[in-house]
């Protein structure tokens, strides 16, 4: 299991539209054989940074869905959302992999 860590530098005035980017991109994720842990957002702290983990059983998947991003209707109109409300500033993407006991 490979899990993909976004660390998003967002727009504080922005916050709504953000969110509502977020709600776009866990079902799209979730079809497309991935598991979306969720987005997380400002609280206490630094009012411009949020982030998002999702999984998916490997990095080969990985590749599979971000190559599938590229044509689905659904994550171009999310793509389109984020960039016509330019609520990211930046982002960064890490990968990790879960410890379990």
């Amino acid at each position: 299991m490979v899990t993909c860590y976004l660390k998003y530098v967002i727009n504080p005035y922005k916050l709504k539209e953000f969110e509502n980017y977020g709600k776009l991109w866990i079902p799209i994720v979730n079809r497309m054989g991935g598991m979306h842990h969720g987005y997380f957002m400002p609280y206490e702290g630094p009012n411009n940074i949020a982030y998002a983990l999702f999984s998916f059983p490997s990095l080969a998947k990985y590749e599979e869905y971000r190559k599938q991003i590229e044509t689905d209707k659904e994550c171009q109109a999310a793509l389109a959302y984020s960039e016509e409300t330019q609520c990211i500033t930046s982002y960064e993407r890490s990968f990790m992999r879960p410890v379990f006991d």
